[in-house]
């Protein structure tokens, strides 16, 4: 299902050459850039706490090594790379925790698997990750609608799986749209929490976050069970 956002991940990747000018790119600019390098120069300003809504074109351009003037060749404006960025994120990280719960073995579960996955990336100062979290929460409403979409397809695949292994467990799952729901919306709401404390929680949140999912998921199976 990683489909979606496809066609703009796509065009991250694909190369467009500025045209030379008889006067040259100028000192300490390159002569090409592509859509990739003005998304890789964003990324590269941005800390724990600095939301991209706060980066200028200007700032990007001389990140990059390009005339501001260059910057419209690939987006109409600062905003239209936002959420580029915010694609890429959702995408990328969607693989990572996808890839997580397909390595699932005897002594760690789907959800232990997952969960743990989550914080690595969240300590791994994956920018990424920290975009998609912040953005999320206090970013401006066209970064948050972009943030949801990307949360939208994080529950439509993890609905994929949950009913997958419902089948495997023998063990349906009342509603499993609204327990992915569920579990996207709280994993994402820890993370953010997370990311302002200390490594040493880890641990903690990992065990509590873990036992949370759980729960929603024996809840879920009761409902099946039981009906609502």
């Amino acid at each position: 299902m990683n489909h979606h956002g496809d066609n703009s991940m796509t065009a991250v990747h694909v190369s467009a050459t500025i045209p030379s000018t008889t006067s040259g790119p100028g000192p300490g600019r390159k002569p090409t850039i592509t859509r990739a390098d003005l998304v890789n120069a964003a990324l590269a300003l941005l800390g724990p706490h600095r939301s991209v809504s706060t980066l200028s074109l200007r700032e990007i351009a001389r990140a990059a090594q390009i005339a501001p003037n260059s910057f419209y060749r690939h987006f109409r404006d600062v905003d239209e790379l936002a959420v580029t960025l915010i694609e890429q994120a959702g995408s990328s990280l969607r693989s990572i925790i996808g890839q997580a719960r397909h390595r699932v073995t005897p002594r760690r579960s789907v959800v232990r698997s997952s969960v743990e996955t989550f914080f690595e990336q969240l300590r791994a100062d994956d920018k990424l990750l920290h975009l998609l979290l912040r953005e999320g929460s206090a970013g401006s409403d066209a970064f948050k609608d972009a943030v949801d979409r990307q949360l939208l397809f994080f529950e439509e695949e993890l609905c994929v799986d949950l009913i997958r292994l419902a089948k495997q467990a023998q063990a349906p799952l009342y509603r499993p749209e609204l327990v992915a729901r569920a579990i996207t919306r709280l994993v994402f709401a820890i993370g953010a929490s997370a990311m302002d404390l200390p490594p040493e929680r880890d641990p903690e949140l990992i065990r509590e976050l873990s036992t949370m999912v759980r729960m929603i998921i024996l809840g879920a199976r009761a409902l099946s069970r039981h009906g609502n």
